[in-house]
This record gives structure tokens, sequence and C-alpha cells, in this order.
């Protein structure tokens, strides 16, 4: 039996507030795969994260995450929102807030263990943020915040990693930093599904590439998504518009 890809979107369908924001999506990640999903505003990007994460209920299709339907709360994803979703004024401390990552698999009522702040260790590590491990968060720089944000999601050991806009307002050495952790965690195994505007760093680092407006308008590796003709249609856009430069010099 073929082994299914860690995160599988069949025929999916969906409609906020009366209207259809997703129409018939067909998108997978394997295991050891960084994917990038590219598209204008407004194309849904979000909206399909949310949807693995359960947080949003399909008319139609279905959403298999390691073969399981995708469900809230289930263990195994790793979810990066965009920064401004998260009270940064909230008194807590950096190793605090990357803990959080580990609650949803703690009982009700269990202290965090050894185990557990291993896991913090380690995740803070990745992202070179140990030594301002006890640091209140809303002290850091916008560089800082988002490594935190990225170590509460690996604090979680997950096998389904998603990255919304990771690169959003970083430094260069920043944007270095994280992307290199990302194709590393690709290589270790993970699945990793990457919304960005940043497509000439996507060409560069992703080894796939689903463009959705809507729906997914065209996927392959970087170098089958060379045609103009496919970007015109996904982003809406004329033969002259600077975004076919970006494509053809990455």
């Amino acid at each position: 039996m073929t082994d299914p890809s860690a995160l599988q979107v069949e025929n999916l369908h969906l409609d906020l507030g009366g209207r259809r924001v997703l129409t018939g999506v067909e998108l997978s990640v394997d295991r050891g795969e960084l994917v990038g999903l590219i598209g204008p505003n407004g194309a849904g990007k979000t909206t399909l994260m949310r949807a693995v994460l359960g947080l949003l209920r399909p008319v139609d299709g279905r959403i298999l995450v390691g073969g399981r339907a995708a469900k809230a709360g289930r263990t195994g994803i790793g979810y990066v929102p965009q920064r401004h979703e998260f009270a940064w004024d909230f008194p807590i401390s950096v190793e605090g807030t990357v803990m959080t990552g580990r609650t949803g698999g703690l009982r009700l009522g269990r202290r965090p263990g050894e185990e557990d702040w291993r896991a913090v260790a380690d995740a803070l590590d990745r992202v070179r943020m140990s030594e301002l491990r006890t640091r209140p968060v809303g002290e850091l720089s916008g560089g800082q915040r988002q490594r935190v944000l990225v170590a509460r999601a690996l604090a979680g050991q997950p096998s389904v990693l998603l990255l919304d806009e990771p690169f959003t307002g970083l430094d260069m050495p920043t944007v270095e930093l994280l992307t290199d952790l990302f194709v590393s965690l690709a290589r270790e195994g993970h699945a990793v599904l990457m919304t960005t505007h940043d497509i000439a760093g996507a060409l560069h680092s992703c080894d796939r590439l689903a463009l959705l407006n809507r729906w997914v308008v065209a996927s392959g590796c970087p170098d089958e998504l060379r045609d103009d003709e496919v970007w015109m249609r996904a982003f809406g856009v004329s033969q002259t518009n600077p975004l076919l430069k970006i494509v053809k010099a990455a």
C-alpha cells in the first residue's frame, strides 16, 4: 500500500459569509517537502490553512493529515500564524510562550514535565533564541517575535508545519535564518506548507509551488512553472506586469 501524503486536500469547496472562497482545491504535501502556496491577496491561502487546522468546515471535499481527517486541536500539526495575530502585550516570557506549543499535548491538570521542557529548549535552540528565553515577549524585535512563533510551533514536534507569511516585515538575516531552518526541517522529514509573497525566495527554496486563486491554477517544481501564462492566470495580471520579470530572474 502506498504511504499517504502527510497532508492531502481533495476537491475542497469552502464558503465564508455565504461566498465561495475555495473551489475544488487539490493539494498534497509529502514528508520531506517544502511547498510554497503562492497567490494574490484574497486568494484563500490563509483560509485553506485554517481549514487544514480544522477551524473551518468545508462544503465538500476532505482534508487528511497523516491519512486521518483534519480536526481542530489534533496533534501533529504545527502552525505559525501571521505575527499580528499574537497578543504581544500579554505578560509572558519567551520560554513560556514556546511552552504553549506543548499544552495541546498535555492532559488536563498535568504540569509540563522534563520532556516538555526539553522540547521547548530544543525549539528555542533551532531558532537561536535560547539566550533570550526569560525575556518578556513584549520587549522583542519583529524578527525575534517571528522566531518565537516558529519555536512555539516546533515545540509540539509536528509532522506537518504550516507557515502563514513567515517573512513579512523581517530583515534579511532573519529571512535567511528561517529559510535555512524550513529547508532543514523538510529534509529531516517534516511536511512544510508555506504561504509567502516572496516569490523569488519561494522559487529558490521550495521543492514545489502551488499557485492558488480560489483553486489551484498550477502546481509543480519551480522549473515547471516558468510559463508566463500560469502566473498571469493565478494573479490576474497582464504580460507587462513586473511579477513576470521576478519569475524569470529567479
